[in-house]
């Protein structure tokens, strides 16, 4: 199937559209894949083309600081990190408005992402019960003990953290998928993680699927992998995805 890769510029987010060339302009289910830490939209090219040839309409949006809207890293821990995440948060429903506007998307979205796209990913599914389905590798559910993993780290390198530092991030403990499972309400979430991922925690992961094992909605898998991604992993995304939103 021949795909079209069209590049979009929605007010200041900067995307790449992958969808099959014959459909470019038809009613699709949309999917958005979000990159990883320091990454860029080009890097999921691979995951969007394995999408797009299923028939879907895939968006590979930049975060704030990252690929054409890269900055400088904040000499401030995670401060870079953690804004690009609220960012990703802020501009989801702008893309989706937009997309249903000019009639290419109604009621099929799915979303996912790598790492901090991940983490972006499990995020969004505790406010919007409009996603159908999401794919989360190598991110974390569990954004709060993430953001205490980071302070302790940068304690022991004796970096400087706001006094307010919680109070600046108190918006975490209301978008962490794990102290909010309610909110998947039966939709089906794909995990997968690397056991040896020395990013982001694999037990983060692990953690969260064993406290909601009763739920059959989640498909957890993991591999004898460090913080990378094989094609094969991606193979098993765009099949998860066409079993559930197709």
């Amino acid at each position: 199937m021949k795909l079209t890769i069209r590049k979009r510029t929605l007010g200041t987010i900067p995307l790449l559209e992958v969808v099959p060339r014959k459909q470019r302009n038809d009613l699709l289910p949309l999917i958005i894949y979000y990159h990883g830490w320091q990454s860029s939209k080009e890097l999921n090219l691979t995951q969007a083309r394995y999408l797009a040839q299923q028939g879907f309409r895939v968006l590979l949006p930049d975060a704030v600081n990252h690929g054409e809207r890269k900055q400088s890293i904040s000499k401030i821990p995670s401060l870079t990190f953690w804004q690009s995440i609220h960012s990703n948060l802020f501009e989801f429903g702008f893309i989706i408005d937009y997309f249903r506007k000019i009639g290419f998307v109604d009621n099929v979205i799915g979303i996912g992402g790598t790492s901090m796209g991940g983490i972006t990913t499990c995020a969004l599914l505790t406010h919007h019960p409009e996603i159908k389905a999401a794919a989360c590798l190598m991110g974390s559910p569990k954004l709060q003990v993430y953001q205490e993993l980071i302070v302790k780290h940068a304690s022991k390198l004796n970096r400087f953290l706001p006094q307010d530092y919680d109070e600046l991030l108190s918006w975490i403990p209301n978008y962490d998928l794990s102290l909010h499972p309610e909110t998947l309400q039966g939709r089906p979430l794909f995990i997968w993680h690397g056991k040896q991922d020395q990013i982001v925690p694999y037990q983060h992961a692990a953690d969260f699927a064993e406290e909601q094992k009763e739920l059959s909605n989640i498909y957890f898998r993991d591999e004898d992998e460090v913080h990378l991604v094989k094609t094969s992993t991606m193979r098993e995304v765009t099949t998860f995805f066409v079993n559930e939103l197709l």
